[in-house]
């Protein structure tokens, strides 16, 4: 005679349970000691090190974005110092957050321990989340609290707990403070709950609309900043919403590019999410639905602008717990094809990171990825031997991202102005404060500078010897900056700035 089946709370069914999440275990901690490693190792991105001098003037409000990004590195640095690794702490943190979010609420939708853990597993195998879920961006405080929002309403819906409608409402506040985009999260929980008529009836009852109420007035504090700072933020975003012209090719990039950087083998598991049980809160509809007005708007901004490749990087946890139901639902080869997911992601994962070394192996490739971060210190250094050797006391640049670089070498003993774009260095937004009265240097690609602009906005323009970052020898490739003295300047440089800064 077999044994009975064991209970849910037997023993050996929780051996077995955990047997099953070893994995996800495992990976969850290599993944975060890989990001503890490169997240102090590498020299910080041109927008993480402006993200940086944000969190040095704490604000509700930047030229930008709203403040979340700042808010969180200004507690990482607090908590791990003023270094690579302190100013992305907390974004490496959320990536193991957001990982635990991803597995409960694929449970709260119903799904099976091992679909929970393919979904944990699935999360960190997109390849967004696997090369750059350390970046200290605005896309990693909005991923969480959009996942914690959806995690909440999953649970009013479960117990019809006001609470929890707070919660949500709360978490989607604080997702609109980290990136505007968190704007389409409401109105995506408002087509899930209308999907149904268990939905529809939720929507009579208070809870969600206490929930909007909730997140309107954490998001009131960023539209209050604006509305004393000339809509500073609204301006710079909202202006590209509307289009200015039909230009349908960077769809097709849209779609390939967000095809790759899910991970295309989990891709093909989208189209059949399943349904659960419960017609509101189970299968992977619900995920699929709440995106869908952010997938949608993306689609129509690709029609007349690009679409940056990290923006859709809010909806990608509910998008891996759907293509975890979905891959329930196949058989046949694609039943056998789901354990390929995870390997090409730690292949394309390990790919990424052995380019990225094997230039200092001897080896010149054509393009190297970690360019943009190599060579910084002794740049810095070589360009403080510069401006002493031509007796300028400030440093300029025509980029914010150059200009934020700079700040962040301690081996560059002079204030640092960005000379265009002034409306974004106000507010107590600062790089150096430099008296602009002395003769300065510029430096920046040359395709950045504007010599007929400069002439206009200083008496004395000479270009000088310029200077390369990274080996000017193989195997690495440098980059050639020019550099230009400059002094007389003919207006207030630091309000008005001079020339547009060009990409």
């Amino acid at each position: 005679m077999s044994a009975p089946p064991s209970p849910s709370g037997d023993p050996g069914r929780r051996r077995e349970d955990a047997g099953l999440f070893a994995p996800l275990i495992a990976l969850t901690l290599s993944l975060f000691v890989a990001r503890l490693v490169a997240g102090g190792v590498l020299h910080l991105t041109e927008d993480e090190a402006y993200y940086r001098l944000w969190a040095q003037a704490p604000a509700l409000g930047y030229y930008d974005h709203p403040p979340m990004i700042a808010w969180w590195i200004w507690l990482g640095v607090h908590l791990a110092g003023d270094s690579p690794l302190g100013v992305r702490l907390l974004p490496i943190l959320a990536g193991v957050v957001t990982t635990g979010l991803v597995v409960d609420l694929a449970r709260l939708a119903g799904a099976s321990p091992r679909e929970r853990v393919r979904a944990g597993i699935w999360y960190n195998s997109m390849i967004l989340v696997a090369a750059g879920g350390f970046l200290a961006v605005p896309d990693a405080p909005a991923a969480l609290f959009w996942s914690v929002s959806l995690w909440a309403t999953f649970r009013a819906l479960r117990v019809d707990g006001l609470l929890w409608w707070l919660l949500a409402g709360l978490a989607a506040g604080l997702a609109c403070l980290s990136k505007y985009s968190a704007l389409f999260l409401g109105l995506g929980i408002l087509v899930w709950l209308l999907a149904s008529q268990d939905g529809r009836r939720r929507l009579a009852s208070p809870g969600p609309w206490l929930a909007l109420v909730v997140a309107s007035g954490v998001f009131s504090l960023n539209v209050g900043w604006n509305a004393t700072h000339q809509w500073l933020t609204f301006a710079k975003q909202f202006g590209r919403v509307a289009p200015h012209t039909f230009a349908p090719r960077f769809f097709p990039e849209l779609m390939v590019s967000q095809l790759l950087l899910l991970n295309p083998l989990l891709a093909v598991y989208l189209w059949r999410p399943g349904r659960g049980s419960n017609s509101v809160g189970g299968g992977g509809w619900p995920f699929l639905l709440t995106a869908l007005p952010f997938v949608l708007y993306l689609a129509l901004h690709s029609l007349h602008d690009r679409v940056q490749a990290h923006w859709p990087a809010p909806v990608y946890a509910g998008l891996a717990i759907a293509a975890a139901f979905g891959a329930s639902r196949v058989g046949g080869f694609g039943r056998r094809l789901r354990w390929s997911v995870p390997v090409l992601g730690a292949s394309v994962t390990a790919l990424a990171a052995s380019v990225c070394v094997v230039p200092t192996l001897g080896v010149r490739l054509p393009v190297d990825p970690l360019g943009p971060v190599r060579g910084w210190p002794a740049f810095a250094r070589q360009l403080d031997g510069l401006r002493r050797t031509n007796g300028a006391s400030w440093v300029g640049t025509m980029s914010y991202g150059l200009a934020a670089q700079l700040a962040d070498e301690p081996l560059l003993s002079a204030p640092i102005l960005q000379v265009s774009e002034r409306a974004r260095w106000r507010n107590g937004v600062s790089a150096g404060a430099p008296d602009v009265s002395k003769p300065g240097i510029l430096v920046d690609l040359p395709r950045r500078i504007d010599m007929a602009a400069l002439r206009r906005c200083f008496a004395h323009v000479q270009p000088i010897e310029p200077i390369v970052r990274g080996s000017d020898a193989p195997p690495l490739r440098g980059r050639l900056y020019a550099v230009i003295l400059v002094s007389g300047p003919t207006r207030d440089l630091p309000q008005d700035g001079c020339g547009v800064a060009m990409p």
